[in-house]
C-alpha cells in the first residue's frame, strides 16, 4: 500500500471521532514514529510505499486510535519541554499548557538569590514531567515528586536516565499532616486534579474513557481540595522567600486565588496560559 493511501484511509477512517485537520495530523504523527517519514513524505515522494513488515502494526495502532485511546497512548510517548515522556494507561497524558508553568518555574528559580542548590517540591507530579523538566533544566536542583498513584510512579522514576534525577515518593498529598523530613522548599509547584464532576460532558471521550479519573476530577461540592491541601503542605515546607506555582481550573480562578490569600501568602497571582485563559496562581512567603 502506498503510504499516501493509508494516510488518506486511515484519516478518513478517523473522522468519526476527529475533525478532519486533527485525524490527518494523527495519522501522520503515527508514520513520523513508526516508519520515520515525514509530515511531507507522501507528497514529495509520491510512490512511498508502507513496508509490507509494517503494515500489520500501523493498522493495530489505527485500530486503537479508532476505539478513542489518545495516540500517546498508543506511541507510548508525549512530547513535553522538548523531551519525549513515557506515557501509558493509569498516568496523565502532559498538556501543553502546562510547559508554562515549568517555564514559570524555571525563571523564578534562576531569579532567586541563592548560595546553594534550590530545593523543590512537587506535588501530584504524575508522569512526573514537571519535576523532570525542571530537574533538566536546573541541573543543581534537588527535586522531589510525590504521588498517590503507584502506576504513575513507575513512569515517572524511569523516565531518564540523567544524573540529578528527582526522587519520587508515594503520598497522599490531601493527608497534609503526615511526616515529611524532606523539606524545606524554595520552590511548591502543583498540577493536581481540578476538573469538577459537571464539566465531564465538556470532555472528549478519548480523555473520559481513558486517562485516570482520580488524576483529573474533584467532586462539585469540594472543587479546591486539592488547593486547599497545598496552601497547608506550602504553610508547612515552604521557606522564607519561596514560591508556590499551581495550575487551576480556569472557571476558579478568584476562588483559588483566595484559597491561597486566605492562607497567609503574599503576591497571589492569577496568570494566563497561551489563550489567555486564566491557568495559573503563584504566591510567596514573605
Amino acid at each position: 500500500m502506498l503510504l499516501s493511501d493509508f494516510i488518506r484511509d486511515g484519516a478518513a477512517r478517523l473522522e468519526t471521532l476527529y475533525p478532519s485537520p486533527e485525524a490527518r495530523g494523527l495519522v501522520l504523527m503515527l508514520c513520523e514514529e513508526l516508519l520515520g517519514t515525514m509530515r511531507y513524505t507522501h507528497i514529495v515522494e509520491p510512490e512511498t510505499a508502507v513496508p509490507e513488515e509494517r503494515f500489520a502494526e500501523l493498522e493495530d495502532c489505527l485500530q486503537r486510535l479508532c476505539a478513542g485511546e489518545p495516540v500517546q497512548y498508543v506511541l507510548g510517548v508525549a512530547e513535553f519541554c522538548s523531551h519525549r515522556f513515557a506515557v501509558g494507561p493509569g498516568v496523565l497524558i502532559p498538556r501543553p499548557e502546562t510547559e508554562l508553568l515549568v517555564a514559570e518555574a524555571v525563571r523564578t528559580l534562576r531569579e532567586m538569590d541563592l548560595e546553594r542548590a534550590p530545593k523543590v517540591l512537587d506535588l501530584c507530579t504524575g508522569s512526573g514531567c514537571i519535576a523532570w523538566s525542571i530537574a533538566l533544566e536546573i541541573r543543581d536542583a534537588e527535586v522531589i515528586g510525590l504521588d498517590l498513584s503507584e502506576i504513575a510512579l513507575e513512569y515517572a522514576r524511569n523516565q531518564f536516565s540523567a544524573g540529578g534525577a528527582p526522587l519520587f515518593l508515594q503520598a497522599d498529598v490531601l493527608d497534609t499532616e503526615q511526616e515529611f523530613p524532606c523539606g524545606p522548599f524554595d520552590l511548591i509547584v502543583s498540577n493536581p486534579p481540578y476538573v469538577r464532576e459537571s464539566e465531564r460532558a465538556l470532555m472528549r471521550p478519548n480523555v473520559l474513557e481513558h486517562e485516570p479519573p482520580m488524576a483529573l476530577f474533584v467532586p462539585d461540592d469540594d472543587p479546591l481540595r486539592f488547593y486547599c491541601a497545598i496552601a497547608r503542605w506550602a504553610q508547612r515546607f515552604l521557606r522564607p522567600g519561596g514560591v508556590g506555582i499551581v495550575e487551576i481550573n480556569e472557571a476558579l480562578g478568584e476562588e483559588t486565588a483566595a484559597v491561597f490569600h486566605d492562607a497567609g501568602f503574599e503576591n497571589v497571582k492569577i496568570l494566563p496560559d497561551f489563550y489567555k485563559k486564566t491557568r495559573f496562581i503563584s504566591f510567596n512567603v514573605i
